[in-house]
């Protein structure tokens, strides 16, 4: 039987990932809608939307970390408000909901992985602004809503830490990054895997609603990624000089470590994700990331 799945933000790294992947699958009818397409923060035209739709997945959000310590409302309306209204019309026309989430919901001092019930405490306004947008799913759809957490993600559509780190191969002879920082690179492709796989157990009450963590296995620094990056397309990581992150100076404060657990995926018959090394090693193999290696390697 098929199944009409709703994507919002469908026009950013994450959503068109989870667009393509769930093309794939015969059983499923997808509409993918851009923040242009559908605003979140509208309700009336959230409420018109959603209706016909068995699982929503919600990657629509404002993602710029500093900008939120200016206009904090503003991010709250997209990434508190906006998912509210997403989780009050799933909870009429009961469909599931699989929001995104951040790793910046936790204060970054911890030693160990942050598990999936672990204590929040945003230490700047962009975690503020998700952290409401998880306690709304929480509240109104306490069966059928599911906050997936992911952090570092890059992708093959738009900018991200890896496309600069290439980017500026072509540019720079060395580059200074940041090594006092701890988190888990994650592939959007990988993600959108797994968040398709979990709306399907949803909808076969094989996975619990709840709190997931959407990363890959293992842990770096930024300076790791970039080193390996460099490493994986044919450049010299001896190029990566290792900084701390005062020398770069941001509006937001970053946690020091966002390195996520991921007990909850066992009980949903559904696997964590692959290391982060062996996401990139695939990712890197995209056209379009293996066009930006090559035009680095000319540079170089």
């Amino acid at each position: 039987m098929t199944t009409r799945w709703l994507v919002t933000g469908a026009g950013g790294i994450l959503g068109r990932d989870v667009v393509s992947q769930l093309a794939a699958d015969p059983e499923a009818k997808v509409t993918g809608l851009t923040r242009s397409e559908l605003d979140i923060t509208d309700p009336a035209a959230v409420h018109a939307t959603v209706p016909g739709h068995r699982v929503v997945v919600n990657c629509a959000a404002w993602t710029d970390v500093d900008g939120a310590e200016r206009a904090e409302e503003t991010a709250t309306a997209v990434n508190g408000t906006g998912v509210r209204h997403l989780a009050s019309a799933c909870a009429d026309g009961g469909a599931i909901l699989l929001h995104v989430s951040t790793d910046y919901v936790f204060p970054g001092d911890a030693e160990n992985p942050y598990l999936e019930d672990a204590p929040t405490g945003p230490v700047n306004a962009y975690g503020r602004s998700k952290l409401a947008g998880e306690r709304a799913v929480a509240q109104l759809l306490p069966r059928a809503g599911y906050t997936v957490r992911t952090g570092w993600l890059y992708g093959t559509h738009g900018r991200n830490f890896v496309t600069t780190m290439l980017e500026l191969a072509c540019r720079r002879e060395t580059l200074e990054v940041v090594a006092d920082q701890h988190g888990q690179p994650t592939w959007s492709a990988a993600l959108a895997r797994q968040l398709a796989a979990l709306g399907r157990a949803a909808l076969t009450g094989q996975a619990p609603a709840g709190t997931y963590h959407g990363t890959a296995a293992g842990r770096t620094t930024w300076y790791g990624l970039a080193r390996e990056t460099f490493r994986l397309s044919g450049l010299d990581p001896d190029r990566i000089r290792p900084v701390g992150s005062a020398a770069f100076p941001r509006p937001a404060a970053r946690p020091a470590f966002g390195v996520l657990g991921h007990d909850r995926w066992p009980r949903t018959g559904i696997s964590p994700q692959h290391r982060w090394n062996d996401q990139l090693s695939a990712a890197l193999r995209a056209p379009a990331f293996a066009a930006l290696a090559a035009a680095a390697r000319i540079g170089a």
